[in-house]
């Protein structure tokens, strides 16, 4: 071995015995904060110093922090204006003339409250909506809490439509619920908590079929789910709550029906439906003289533009369809 190579190896033995010795040297200076430490005194003491502190020291500790914070404020806009965030996803109710009484479509994921009188067509638009999601390859789901999943098929057939090989394909689903086994199971919960209570929609029933996650959804109808609570309407107002906020978490663009007056000035049972809801569409049975007219109108949709007028609709053998130009004007 040459000089300079011992040389190198008496160093790295030296810096090896430096590092072992300082090791060893550790647990005397290590002390035991539970042994040693006093924690109610310490708390006095650093809230006496805080309590020393003059206004400029204050203020020098404020800045400091304050600088701390602005690149990761810098950050976080720079997250939110970044154009590989997704954008809005925009629905399409695939009636004819509906789609263009919106400036884009109807958000996707918002829960829109279909509101009118009886033989307004409430069912059958949501019916030829349903239709036009499974078609498109969309999971649709119509819970239906009055009519018989043969009568809402036969009501499919009647317009030309498929429900059956929608059903095959695997993007439709009818499934009847009883209103009345909902409410007594949400008025018994409400007895026994003592009417504090945050119901989980999934442990009252099964509104959503196992192994199926539906993109677009129909309530029929929130009148009848009313209807069956015997309470009054608090027990019903805590599940409508719960409702909403379970059709939000599952993501679908849903559609819920109420049943009011053929001219109405309140668009659900409670009134509390049309604030939960995004959107209201009202169907309406207009008289003129002795003859009546079928309208639409969107009376509100949150995070969309849409026309602010009643128009003119039909309902023909095919289907609805809305004539978007074809003002109604009627005494209300």
């Amino acid at each position: 071995m040459g000089f300079l190579e011992k040389l190198k190896s008496a160093e790295s033995e030296k810096a090896t015995i430096s590092k072992i010795s300082k090791v060893k040297q550790l647990p005397e200076k290590i002390k035991t904060p539970k042994e040693n430490i006093n924690l109610d005194a310490l708390a006095e003491a650093v809230a006496a110093r805080i309590n020393k502190r003059t206004p400029e020291e204050h203020n020098i500790i404020s800045e400091k922090i304050k600088e701390q914070r602005e690149p990761i404020q810098e950050k976080i806009q720079k997250i939110k204006k970044s154009p590989t965030l997704k954008s809005e996803e925009w629905v399409k109710t695939g009636i004819p003339g509906l789609d263009n009484l919106f400036e884009k479509g109807i958000p996707q994921g918002t829960s829109v409250l279909v509101a009118g009188g009886a033989g307004s067509g409430k069912t059958i638009m949501c019916l030829q909506m349903l239709n036009h999601a499974a078609v498109n390859n969309q999971r649709a789901l119509y819970i239906s809490l009055e009519e018989t999943e043969f009568r809402l098929k036969k009501h499919m057939h009647d317009f030309g439509w498929n429900p059956e090989d929608l059903e095959k394909k695997g993007f439709l689903k009818i499934v009847k619920i009883k209103p009345f086994a909902i409410a007594r199971q949400v008025e018994a919960l409400l007895i026994k908590e003592k009417g504090e209570l945050n119901i989980n929609i999934e442990e009252l029933g099964e509104l959503i079929p196992k192994n199926f996650k539906p993109e677009f959804v129909v309530v029929d109808s929130l009148t009848a789910l009313a209807s069956a609570f015997r309470d009054g309407e608090n027990s019903y107002r805590i599940y409508i709550e719960q409702l909403f906020e379970y059709l939000e978490k599952l993501g679908a663009t849903s559609f819920l029906i109420s049943e009011t007056e053929q001219i109405p000035t309140r668009f659900s049972k409670t009134g509390v439906e049309e604030f939960l809801a995004d959107g209201v569409i009202v169907l309406y049975n207009v008289k003129h003289g002795n003859l009546k007219e079928n309208a639409i109108e969107v009376l509100k949709l949150r995070g969309a533009k849409h026309e602010k007028k009643i128009v003119a609709m039909q309902i023909l053998p095919e289907g609805i369809v809305v004539y978007p130009e074809q003002e109604i004007f009627s005494d209300f």
